[in-house]
């Protein structure tokens, strides 16, 4: 007799939408696994432009509702999570030829006001000729626009979601492949592959999120055997970081004369990042990176703006990501519809599987709300709506503030020197206290593997945040990988390797 748990919800993807998901659900009381074949945003998650906003250009292509419903999550959102999202000013240069200037107010005006926008400061016109925002600039743009949205560190969401999710009961598998799925008498029988050691089970839900992102029709055309699927169109997005262009705490958005944007924005402190491109993609979404004409696209647009150009030689790194926008037939990769489309296929006596297409980060969480909508359909109700007033782990500190956090940290570890003591509030928030543990000096930390990455934040992130390589740690969980070399990377990498097999030998003893 067959005595595995029947799960009521099996998520497929370990994506923002999957995650999300995934957290909503455990927190009304539904038993949730998630498969994911690689880590954690590992895949489009991680390569995102890394903003919470209401998509100022999509007023362009009349996506009110998608707008809308964007601005009125980044309040929630910062709240949530102050540790990984917070507010910033976007200065858009006013150029001539371009948009006209009466097209951006309104654009602007309609921003302001449409999205129940109550923290966030509103609007106002720059003198670039006085502002230091003009300082980095050609003198030839003497007026912006400056206006808010927000900043958030797009893989840390992630696992911050699958973080809340496991410690509301989810089961959350990396390193797992759904490699089948079969109706059999009413639920799901989904086979995973465990790709570390090869070793195959099946997991028994009364249905299915396919939120695998780029690989939903994937999912669909391999695992569940469909054919002929079709639903969403493959657009890469790529962006370069270069050494910091300008000491101003505000980001560029710059307008090119193709009709597209990009911003240019403050990263990790030292460097700018700026981006993104959109091209069609045909290929295997793991495989995407940067091509060189997209280096020179990017480089030549911002340059239009920046007294001192460019360069393909001041580039540091590059990442390229795969959107999965909803195939809504649109002409051109940049007017394809950034909204999300959730699909029902099954219920009554047939196991359902709903499936995700489209959407951003700013609108993981009430995707996960409406996705709630289908499950009290499908399955029952169980719970109601509760993330909205939620905070993310680490991030109950929103009222007092990111700077008295900081201090905190400080006054409880006297040894942490400020910018270390910032980047882990940046990073784990409230829960930085528990990495540090008992420590009461630097050396109590263990092994530093690079610029302050030490053993005790690895040991941390191996063990709550499923990092299993030095990649795992480097670039998504940290971005150390900014600031380690490729010696150090393998130093880090052979620790790890270390580590997990003496937690192998420890559970089989």
């Amino acid at each position: 007799m067959d005595a595995s748990p029947i799960h009521d919800i099996f998520v497929i993807g370990g994506g923002i939408n999957g995650c999300g998901v995934a957290r909503d659900a455990a927190g009304r009381g539904y038993s949730v696994f998630l498969a994911e074949m690689s880590d954690l945003a590992s895949g489009t998650s991680s390569f995102s432009t890394k903003l919470i906003h209401g998509g100022l250009r999509y007023l362009e292509y009349y996506e009110f509702r998608l707008v809308r419903e964007s601005l009125m999550e980044r309040e929630i959102l910062w709240r949530s999570a102050p540790h990984i999202i917070w507010p910033m000013r976007f200065v858009l240069p006013y150029a001539k030829g371009l948009r006209p200037a009466w097209l951006i107010r309104l654009g602007l005006f309609l921003y302001d006001h449409i999205g129940g926008r109550k923290l966030l400061p509103p609007t106002k016109t720059l003198d670039m000729r006085v502002d230091p925002a003009g300082k980095p600039l050609k003198p030839l743009f003497t007026k912006a626009f400056e206006y808010s949205d927000g900043w958030v560190n797009d893989a840390r969401l992630v696992v911050l979601n699958a973080r809340d999710a496991a410690d509301r009961g989810a089961t959350i598998r990396t390193r797992t492949k759904v490699v089948g799925a079969r109706r059999e008498e009413g639920l799901w029988t989904v086979s995973i592959e465990d790709l570390r050691s090869g070793s195959v089970e099946d997991i028994k839900a009364r249905m299915i999120v396919n939120a695998a992102g780029p690989w939903v029709d994937r999912v669909l055309s391999g695992a569940v055997g469909r054919n002929d699927v079709h639903n969403v169109r493959l657009v890469k997005g790529s962006h370069i970081v270069v050494s910091k262009k300008f000491d101003d705490p505000r980001a560029y958005f710059f307008q090119n004369k193709d009709g597209r944007i990009i911003f240019a924005i403050p990263y990790e402190e030292d460097f700018t990042l700026i981006g993104t491109t959109d091209q069609d993609f045909a290929g295997d979404p793991k495989d995407a990176e940067i091509s060189d004409g997209e280096v020179a696209y990017l480089c030549e647009a911002a340059s239009e703006y920046f007294a001192k150009p460019v360069k393909a030689e001041d580039i540091v790194w590059t990442y390229s990501g795969v959107r999965p926008l909803y195939d809504d037939g649109a002409s051109k990769a940049q007017e394809a519809t950034r909204d999300y489309v959730l699909k029902v296929d099954g219920g009554g006596s047939q196991a359902p599987i709903v499936n995700v297409f489209g959407g951003k980060i700013t609108t993981y969480r009430r995707l996960a709300e409406h996705m709630m909508e289908k499950v009290e359909t499908l399955l029952g109700g169980k719970g109601k709506p509760w993330t909205a007033k939620s905070v993310l782990p680490g991030g109950d500190f929103f009222e007092t503030g990111f700077d008295a956090q900081v201090a905190k940290l400080k006054a409880g570890f006297g040894f942490l020197e400020t910018a270390y003591a910032r980047r882990l509030t940046r990073l784990y928030g409230t829960r930085a206290a528990t990495l540090l543990g008992l420590a009461k000096s630097v050396s109590d930390l263990g092994r530093k593997f690079g610029p302050d990455l030490y053993e005790a934040e690895v040991r941390y992130l191996v063990e709550n945040e499923w990092a299993l390589t030095a990649d795992d740690i480097l670039w998504r969980r940290t971005k150390r990988g900014l600031m380690l070399s490729r010696e150090e990377a393998d130093g880090l990498q052979q620790y790890i390797d270390a580590m997990k097999d003496g937690m192998r030998h420890a559970a089989a003893e």
